[in-house]
């Protein structure tokens, strides 16, 4: 086994010459900061969202543990996707990389998977509130709520042990790219249809209805009473926030999703790097969310003023009203 320490595919060392390259060291060395940096952000940021939401009783709506499991998903992908992927770039230990690239592959398509069916589950939640405001109490409760959640997870677990089934062999070249391997056109066209194309389009087609409703609400809202104008007021911005969520997670993995569509009808001439930057670019949306919820809500912003200077760890401020 060749003992040289590899970046991705490529020698750290020249081996004719046994001396350090020093542009692949340099590339693995800002990778590692940076993919360190990335995952810290995302941990921290989601794990106050999933405390704020667990720990705060005026926080545990239907609304918000969609928002929770959101958050599970993408506390995970700091958790493990991002260190397994450094970790593949500049690890030295070969007969490691078949096992980190199943086990990172795996949990990157469950993941993924379950944080886009979440956002459709969101999307759903946001159509009846808006949509059906008379309905949306008896359709979504936190019983539903569960259930969706539960077949998120399952939907996402099942394409990922299919994934793993399908993955290549030991031996195939680029094995751990950013896209595994020289599938046929049809496989990958049908994969990226189901994880991905056929969430997006439900949920742009629920949040145009929704942008339609809204606005004819806005129309008639003067000739409300104060409270029930202060509430469609309340579930408007809620939904407006969740759109915006959905837009970022929709830009930051379109790329990914098209290129990897495009890959083998273009007889693979995408270049690996652009694979990798824009499966990157997919997993820095996880740290998005936060900063939208906490730019947006005022009770997200009090929830975590609360957690950060420690005052859940001195009282019990369960019952704390947020807003």
């Amino acid at each position: 086994m060749d003992s040289s320490a590899v970046v991705g595919d490529q020698p750290l060392f020249n081996e004719s010459a046994n001396v350090p390259d020093v542009t692949a060291v340099t590339i693995s060395y800002l990778l590692c900061i940076f993919g360190s940096f990335l995952s810290v952000l995302i941990m921290f940021g989601n794990l106050l969202v999933i405390i704020s939401i667990a720990y705060f009783k005026q926080l545990h709506t239907p609304t918000n543990y969609l928002m929770l499991s959101l958050a599970v998903a993408d506390l995970l992908v700091g958790l493990f996707i991002l260190p397994f992927s450094v970790m593949l770039f500049v690890s030295s230990y070969q007969h490691l990389h078949g096992l980190l690239c199943k086990v990172r592959g795996s949990l990157d398509v469950i993941l993924v998977t379950s944080s886009i069916w979440s956002l459709c589950c969101i999307s759903l939640d946001r159509y009846y509130a808006v949509c059906q405001p008379l309905r949306y109490r008896t359709k979504i409760n936190v019983r539903v709520v569960w259930i969706m959640i539960l077949v998120s997870w399952t939907i996402s677990t099942l394409n990922g042990i299919i994934f793993t089934l399908m993955a290549p062999d030991k031996g195939q070249e680029n094995k751990c790219a950013a896209f595994q391997a020289k599938s046929e056109s049809i496989t990958v066209c049908a994969s990226v249809l189901f994880t991905f194309g056929f969430p997006a389009v439900t949920m742009f087609s629920i949040y145009l209805k929704i942008l339609m409703v809204a606005q004819k609400q806005a129309r008639i809202i003067v000739s409300m009473d104060k409270s029930n104008a202060n509430v469609s007021k309340m579930e408007r911005k809620a939904t407006k926030t969740l759109a915006i969520v959905v837009g970022v997670f929709l830009m930051s993995w379109t790329p990914y999703f098209l290129s990897i569509s495009f890959h083998p009808l273009s007889n693979y001439a995408i270049p690996l790097h652009v694979l990798q930057s824009f499966k990157w670019l997919g997993w820095s949306n996880s740290m998005f969310n936060p900063f939208v919820y906490a730019f947006f809500y005022s009770w997200f912003r009090s929830a975590f003023r609360m957690i950060i200077t420690g005052k859940i760890f001195t009282d019990d401020i369960s019952n704390s009203k947020l807003f």
